[in-house]
């Protein structure tokens, strides 16, 4: 793609040869001038040319925040569906499939389940990866739209706390495969493994540091890196987890499809939809952000068909694999596993083990980088984004989810049920009021430089930035969602409390909201930055 033509001044150039500033945009005489802060503060100096755009405030606006131009997005159906090949198959993906089993489902229970699950996400995140591609900007800047420019810091720093905290654990569980890997190879090793510093041994320390470094170097080139990384990643971990399959499958001879006591009836239908309902809970997180990726998409239809390949067909993919280690290890033992990585640890092969423990390396840090790094990094950035751009936030990110010593909180499950669960439980509402805007009050009419300036007048500043109607809305479910979550009495239900907080914020703003005000489409790409940057 050719470059913009720069409109700075070169040092050589004369006061009387300097370009005038543009009278469409007095606001913006700055963009004549150099800048060498790394931070954009203001869109390209090619917006000079657009009438009308709106004064661009500095607060709302940088590099990674600003919308990215059509012409130039990188990311095609096969990244989206790498992506999903990477996240999908994750160790905490597994444990959830293999617990279904040890609850009581069959084989095929299983895999109707995930099936259910899987067809509601690929309907909900084609909804939210259409506001991606449609607007070109990130989830923090999307949320401006219903809960206004600053209202937006609520949903954006609820989605960043739960990924912030998800990044230190799953950085430390990576940590355990390292430290395992290590041992095998060089058994002395093992001697550095009793100790405890802050709660973790010195083996503990040194593979948590090179693994939060490894990820740190990824997120210093940027979101087309990651792109990279996922795309290399994806086979990769496929083809594993499929050989670890048949691996298994020859040992055993032949699978157990059930259990002795595995459910039937109303108990087991029950069971099912409830997995499904779970999965989607499981999800919840990127259902919020996944339109932090599919701004940089080349078409809906790659969206479409990358969402196709990597949710209904991988998710099965993924429970046929669940299901076949999970039944060819309770035909040979007649014990569950809560895990792919408690079967590597008994392969007899050290070369083998080696090679698989390195694919779940490859794994856990693919799925840490998109569901747990890349939603702080904008949430700060959105924050501070007069001080924080991409690399920076990534930094800022990394760090807080090293001090928070996450293997403590790992170990501390009311920390896990209470506070994720809890921040969890606020993603649905958020979910149900940001859907509902969009889709049914706007009709996907967004003025996109409007989401950027603070002009009163604006179509997104509503009162003091924020939207009071998206407040109320959100509010009263998110209670409804936390109580059905954690009172006992609702223990029965509260495997759906993600549908009953988008339920009920969904329904409660289209009510509150002002459904009969004009909208205007307006494009972003006179203040568009290119898609890798």
């Amino acid at each position: 793609m050719t470059s913009e033509p720069d409109a700075t001044p070169s040092p050589t150039t004369t006061r009387s040869q300097q370009p005038p500033a543009h009278p469409h945009l007095p606001h913006l005489p700055h963009l004549l001038h150099e800048h060498p802060d790394p931070i954009m503060h203001q869109p390209p100096a090619s917006a000079l040319a657009t009438p009308g755009l709106p004064a661009v405030s500095e607060r709302l606006y940088n590099q990674d925040l600003a919308p990215t131009k059509v012409e130039g997005r990188r990311w095609s159906a096969y990244n989206i569906f790498a992506l999903w090949a990477n996240d999908v198959h994750s160790l905490g993906n597994y444990g959830f499939a293999l617990g279904l089993f040890a609850l009581g489902l069959g084989g095929w229970q299983i895999l109707l389940s995930l099936g259910i699950g899987a067809a509601l996400l690929f309907f909900l995140l084609s909804l939210s990866g259409f506001m991606g591609i449609k607007t070109g900007v990130p989830f923090p800047v999307v949320s401006r739209i219903a809960f206004g420019i600053h209202g937006a810091q609520i949903p954006a720093l609820i989605r960043g706390a739960v990924a912030v905290v998800w990044f230190g654990i799953q950085t430390y569980l990576a940590s355990l495969v390292l430290r395992v890997l290590l041992i095998a190879l060089s058994p002395g090793l093992k001697d550095m493994d009793h100790n405890s510093i802050l709660g973790l041994s010195t083996l503990g320390w040194l593979t948590f540091v090179f693994l939060w470094i490894v990820q740190v170097i990824i997120v210093r080139y940027g979101m087309d890196m990651i792109r990279k990384y996922e795309a290399y990643a994806g086979p990769i971990i496929l083809v594993t987890l499929a050989t670890l399959a048949v691996w298994m499958f020859t040992n055993a001879g032949s699978i157990a499809w059930a259990t002795p006591d595995s459910l039937t009836g109303g108990a087991m239908w029950r069971e099912i939809f409830v997995g499904g309902a779970l999965w989607v809970s499981i999800y919840a997180t990127f259902l919020l952000n996944f339109c932090d990726f599919t701004r940089n998409s080349k078409s809906r239809r790659s969206i479409v068909k990358g969402n196709f390949w990597g949710i209904p067909l991988n998710v099965l993919l993924f429970g046929l694999i669940a299901v076949v280690l999970a039944g060819a290890q309770f035909k040979i033992s007649g014990v569950f596993i809560a895990s792919p990585a408690d079967i590597v640890q008994t392969i007899p092969n050290t070369f083998l083990l080696v090679i698989a423990a390195l694919a779940l390396l490859v794994l856990t840090i693919a799925v840490n980088l998109i569901a747990n790094f890349v939603a702080p990094i904008y949430a700060l950035t959105n924050l501070f984004p007069r001080k924080l751009n991409f690399f920076r936030a990534g930094v800022l990110s990394a760090v807080i989810g090293l001090v928070i010593l996450p293997w403590n909180l790992y170990d501390n499950p009311a920390v896990i049920n209470y506070f994720l669960g809890g921040l969890g439980g606020l993603l649905g509402p958020l979910f149900g009021v940001i859907i509902t805007d969009y889709w049914l009050i706007r009709r996907t009419k967004i003025n996109v430089p409007e989401l950027y300036t603070e002009a009163p007048t604006a179509t997104y500043f509503y009162r003091g930035g924020v939207n009071p109607r998206a407040i109320a809305a959100f509010v009263p479910a998110a209670i409804v969602a936390l109580a059905i979550a954690f009172v006992p009495l609702f223990k029965p239900v509260s495997p759906f409390s993600w549908f009953f907080g988008a339920g009920i914020a969904a329904l409660s703003y289209y009510v509150l909201a002002d459904r009969h005000r004009d909208y205007h489409d307006v494009s972003g790409e006179p203040i568009a930055i290119p898609s890798v940057h």
